[in-house]
């Protein structure tokens, strides 16, 4: 790398022995941003967090709309962050009911969730729609490494209680590439940290132990490079490059210390390779690859299912020891309806945890959480009821300050949620006069 007083370009790498790692946003990099980028010189990014088999309402909604004051007990962990986000009320996606033969509840809320089409109920014809998040990766992937990021914590095949083969697809599956070619998350953090950094994750598990032995650091690859690339950087931008650096040698340790973990609790066991055991440490990786993808702008667009839907999955960690699903239909018993919001609440803290990274990670004089548009949410309301309508639905981030955040907006009944994804569209530069069954962009949200 030739390193020049002319200003660095956005597409600029560290190199050395066969690596190659991406930089994130630097001061240096700013006289070459095309002037017709986003608000603060930076693109902007698009991500969706999933969360399984509906949320506890009467803990999610508070009981007034307009600027956000106290947060009901889920939403709590979010306290610090009450200016940067969003709640928006009766949004509903009627393809998720049983308008046709459908996939099943939990097929049909997840499988329409970003389509906003009703999935085909057939072992042998999977037919949905193309997904939000794989239109607009259609349309500016091409100005990243990798158009889009699909990212997950559990498949429903690993679980052993995945009932047929459209059930799966339909229950494991965000991003939809056509109507009938879903877009696998990776579950694996080693895999998908492989993906970003290197090209290792075609390896066997014995060619991996071969390798581990010798494993050094990607970062000890590029130290030449970045050297010399220190020493052309101001305060500032040396700063930023080492809390970026730092980040990327902090996931490879606790890579290597989850694949020990999982020896030493698990021997002998066919578990995917580098997967921790515990559910917050696994959450936490993977959103910090995240983070650093964003940094680097390895890609713009991300879709993260937490736990598929559908799952059974126990939460020992917090002393339930019950399978998340079958809590859900909880018929309204006080001490199953207890442990669901215990389990909505743990997810949220992990998201909120997330949450202060971005809004640590600094690009110019804002963050990459002010550059995103981030919505969490579920396909399900009532998990026992199976309700669709009202879902549960916050945007995290301000889209590049388009957003009018800190609000809780609520929207007439059966208001389609395919609206708020046609508005997130058009803030991702994708013009669409129709997606999946909206009826037009959803007033309120931006700020012109």
């Amino acid at each position: 790398m030739m390193i020049t007083r002319k200003a660095l370009s956005r597409r600029t790498f560290l190199r050395g022995a066969g690596a190659a790692v991406a930089l994130p946003y630097l001061d240096a990099m700013a006289p070459a941003m095309p002037a017709n980028k986003v608000p603060g010189k930076t693109p902007v990014r698009m991500a969706f967090v999933y969360v399984p088999n509906g949320i506890d309402m009467r803990h999610w909604n508070p009981s007034y709309e307009g600027p956000l004051t106290e947060l009901p007990r889920i939403l709590k962990p979010l306290e610090p962050f009450k200016d940067e986000i969003t709640l928006l009320g009766n949004l509903t996606h009627n393809n998720g009911r049983a308008l046709l033969d459908g996939a099943g509840d939990h097929g049909r809320c997840c499988g329409s969730y970003l389509t906003g089409i009703q999935p085909r109920k057939s072992a042998y014809d999977i037919k949905v729609g193309i997904s939000c998040d794989q239109i607009v990766a259609n349309q500016v992937g091409s100005e990243t490494r990798f158009p889009s990021l699909e990212v997950g914590l559990e498949d429903a095949r690993q679980a052993g209680d995945c009932d047929s083969g459209y059930s799966c697809a339909y229950t494991n599956n965000l991003a939809w590439r056509s109507e009938t070619q879903p877009l696998p998350p990776i579950l694996d953090p080693r895999a998908l940290f492989e993906r970003l950094f290197g090209n290792g994750a075609h390896l066997t598990p014995e060619e991996r132990a071969r390798q581990a032995k010798f494993r050094r650091s990607i970062l000890d690859f590029v130290s030449d490079d970045t050297r010399k690339l220190q020493t052309s950087l101001g305060p500032t931008d040396k700063r930023k490059l080492d809390e970026y650096l730092s980040s990327i040698r902090e996931i490879e340790r606790q890579l290597e210390k989850a694949e020990k973990d999982n020896a030493q609790v698990n021997p002998g066991m066919d578990k995917p390779y580098g997967v921790p055991a515990d559910f917050a440490e696994h959450f936490r990786l993977m959103t910090d690859m995240i983070t650093v993808a964003f940094q680097a702008d390895l890609t713009r667009v991300v879709t993260f299912l937490v736990t598929r839907e559908g799952t059974s999955r126990a939460y020992r960690e917090i002393g339930i020891p019950d399978g998340h699903h079958p809590l859900t239909h909880h018929r309204n018993e006080l001490a199953m309806m207890e442990k669901v919001a215990q389990i909505n609440t743990y997810h949220m803290e992990q998201f909120a945890k997330w949450m202060q990274k971005l809004r640590a990670s600094k690009e110019g004089e804002a963050s990459i959480l002010d550059n995103s548009m981030i919505v969490y949410g579920a396909g399900l309301a009532d998990g026992n009821r199976h309700s669709h309508e009202d879902l549960p639905t916050l945007i995290a981030g301000k889209a590049g300050n388009k957003f009018k955040t800190g609000r809780r907006v609520v929207y007439r009944k059966e208001t389609p949620m395919s609206n708020l994804f046609l508005t997130m569209m058009d803030r991702m530069g994708v013009k669409a006069e129709h997606f999946g069954d909206s009826t037009g962009p959803l007033p309120g949200l931006t700020l012109s």
